[in-house]
């Protein structure tokens, strides 16, 4: 069994289409970080473990999932309906196999609207920072990632906001981890973007990925 921590606000959109896509053996973990539109509740239902993280936070979000986990593995994924859970098995398999000790699905938009220009290039802009900073040859920070549950406590990942990560390559790589990168595809998210589908909302997660740069 690999748990799938999927942290999620307000994405009573998305969550059908995601847990219906999850593969046999993954189990997916919605931690919900202070929804008001019934995500967790809808997530129940659907039968998904759910832990509330009451502080706000995509690291928050992550670290209270990773906590709850228990498998060996554990996998990280939006739950917006942009990433595919058909294709963690691909990303999963890199650290299972033990070709790698991270792995990270490098998106492939696949329709319109998928990745907006301003996302992208901030993504290109961090990307290049971070390569020239760890010495690991990344072109993305996807969101879609697997790694080991015992290893990954023990680096000590302290950011909680939307540096997390980046926080995460970077503590990876300075521990000497394989980090193998994985084509996955990036499909248009379910509803309205809170995140890197607005301005306001990339220029939030640049300023956080800043902080945990330096």
């Amino acid at each position: 069994m690999v748990d799938v921590v999927l942290p999620t606000l307000d994405e009573a959109e998305a969550i059908p289409w995601v847990l219906a896509r999850m593969p046999p053996g993954y189990r997916p973990i919605v931690v919900d970080n202070g929804s008001t539109d019934g995500s967790a509740e809808l997530a129940e239902r659907l039968g998904s473990t759910v832990v509330c993280e009451p502080r706000r936070g995509f690291g928050a979000a992550c670290f209270a999932g990773l906590s709850a986990a228990t498998s060996d593995v554990v996998c990280f994924m939006d739950c917006d309906g942009s990433l595919d859970p058909g294709e963690l098995p691909g990303v999963a398999g890199a650290v299972i196999d033990g070709s790698a000790d991270l792995a990270l699905g490098q998106r492939r938009p696949s329709g319109a609207g998928a990745w907006p220009a301003h996302a992208r290039l901030a993504n290109r802009v961090l990307a290049r920072e971070l390569r020239r900073r760890s010495g690991v040859d990344l072109r993305d920070l996807g969101p879609m990632r697997a790694a080991g549950r015992g290893a990954l406590l023990e680096l000590g990942v302290r950011d909680r906001r939307f540096g997390w990560p980046l926080e995460m390559v970077l503590r990876s790589a300075a521990a000497g981890w394989r980090i193998r990168e994985v084509p996955v595809s990036y499909r248009p998210r379910s509803g309205r973007s809170k995140v890197t589908g607005t301005v306001r909302g990339t220029v939030r997660t640049v300023r956080d990925m800043g902080q945990a740069l330096r």
